[in-house]
């Protein structure tokens, strides 16, 4: 492994809720399962580690049981922490609705993950950078963010806009951009870079790849899904940890592919296979 996966986003608590359909404004639906987990960013960086990538937190993370579910959490998974806890605000929270068909929709109550304070945190040019969507929701955090990545060295920066990609400022960020990781839904709604390589994930099709003005398509593996949620990120996580071994780009890919495809049998947003679990899936006839 050359460098670290280095994420700037928030790690949350996930409530997740399994419901037979999602009720219509005013109503009530009963879940058929409730249950609190740590989210949001732990997904990504859980997949990178569990292909065996260094892994470190640069976000920000609450003092309380919240906060403390949180570290434990990235503690099980090796994932090192670059600041301190806060007592800004309580860590944050994500309503995770979950239909029966796999599908998710979010609800996202950012907290003490919100607000980012990157100056301690020191960059390498073998590390590779994981930018969320969320993260640019907040004014402060734009031009916090900019300032941080234009003084850093010549590195490789992921970003994953997320379903929120239609009301982001990505302008003045995509200069510093290697990598955009997006789903179809996502890339309808974004000028696209020229200069970066754009991954557009397709489902249980796999993944697009534009990459020096030449786009191919890296097929998936279909499976019946139990859930949907961290799909993406798995992708994004693996992905990520390959390209830091020196997997060359559609080999990562693929296995990021086989890696989201593993994800969605299992309940759960951190539900991310190891890497031997997707190298056996990829060699089974």
């Amino acid at each position: 492994m050359n460098g670290r996966l280095i994420h700037i986003g928030q790690v949350i608590l996930d409530l997740v809720m399994r419901v037979p359909a999602l009720p219509t404004s005013g109503h009530d639906v009963l879940a058929t399962t409730t249950d609190l987990t740590p989210g949001g960013g732990i997904n990504v960086m859980a997949a990178a580690a569990r292909s065996g990538a260094d892994v470190l937190y640069a976000g920000t993370h609450g003092t309380g049981p919240f906060g403390d579910r949180v570290r434990a959490a990235l503690q099980a998974e090796g994932i090192a922490t670059a600041q301190p806890p806060t007592d800004e605000s309580g860590t944050g929270i994500c309503v995770a609705l979950i239909e029966e068909n796999g599908e998710r929709t979010f609800v996202t109550g950012t907290g003490a993950g919100g607000r980012l304070h990157l100056d301690n945190v020191q960059v390498n040019e073998t590390d590779l950078i994981y930018v969320t969507g969320y993260t640019l929701l907040d004014p402060a955090n734009q031009l916090a963010l900019q300032t941080w990545l234009a003084a850093l060295p010549p590195v490789q920066v992921l970003l994953d806009p997320g379903p929120l990609a239609a009301d982001l400022p990505l302008d003045d960020l995509l200069k510093y951009v290697t990598i955009l990781s997006c789903n179809t839904t996502e890339a309808k709604a974004l000028h696209l870079p020229t200069t970066a390589t754009v991954i557009i994930r397709t489902g249980a099709s796999g993944c697009t790849i534009t990459h020096a003005g030449r786009t191919r398509h890296i097929p998936g593996y279909p499976v019946t899904p139990v859930d949907t949620n961290g799909a993406g990120d798995t992708h994004c996580g693996v992905l990520a940890a390959e390209l830091l071994r020196g997997t060359d780009l559609e080999t990562a890919a693929r296995r990021a592919n086989a890696a989201a495809a593993l994800s969605v049998l299992h309940q759960g947003p951190a539900t991310a296979p190891t890497r031997q679990q997707i190298t056996d899936f990829l060699a089974a006839p």
